[in-house]
This record gives structure tokens, C-alpha cells and sequence, in this order.
């Protein structure tokens, strides 16, 4: 049985972010990029854990996939996956 995948409010907060930043320079590619991070988080309803382990944290609940130089962080949870966060490749977390 497949899980939901869920958004929380700052990683939405964060892809919004990601968009107004590109689309400076151009809001085709900002579609393009935040289309393609959304896409990528829809295979996790079925491989929840197809993303490696975030190296940050000492949780095997905590997972990421990459996508552009973004990093899509989210939770392996029993009903769900909760993307937590969408942070550039170079940022570490806390």
C-alpha cells in the first residue's frame, strides 16, 4: 500500500523561496526547476526509501533525494512521508 506524501508549511515555504529566487533571472526555468522537485517527491509514496540517509541527522527516518542542486528532505513516517524541508545542496543543516 502506497503512503501519502505530505508537504509541511516550510518546505512549501522553501519551494516558494526557490521559485522567486530563479525567477529573477527567469520564471520559465523557475517553473521547470520547482515543477521537477515536486515530480521527484512523487515516487516516494511507493520507495519511501529510495534517498539516501541525511548524513546531518542519526535517524534512518530521515531521508533525502536531490534534484538540481536542491536537497528534498523528508521523514519515513508509518502513514505517511512528510517532506520536511528544500534546501540548496551547499546548505548543512542544524
Amino acid at each position: 500500500m502506497a503512503l501519502k506524501v505530505v508537504w509541511s508549511q516550510r518546505a512549501l515555504r522553501d519551494l516558494e523561496a526557490i521559485a522567486n529566487y530563479i525567477s529573477c533571472d527567469s520564471p520559465a526555468y523557475a517553473s521547470t526547476v520547482v515543477k521537477n522537485i515536486i515530480t521527484r517527491t512523487r515516487t516516494l509514496g511507493q520507495f519511501p526509501q529510495i534517498g539516501r540517509k541525511v548524513p546531518e541527522f542519526d535517524d534512518e527516518s530521515m531521508r533525502e533525494l536531490m534534484e538540481y542542486s536542491y536537497r528534498i528532505i523528508y521523514q519515513v513516517k508509518a502513514e505517511h512521508v512528510l517532506i520536511a524541508a528544500v534546501i540548496h545542496g551547499k546548505r548543512i543543516l542544524h
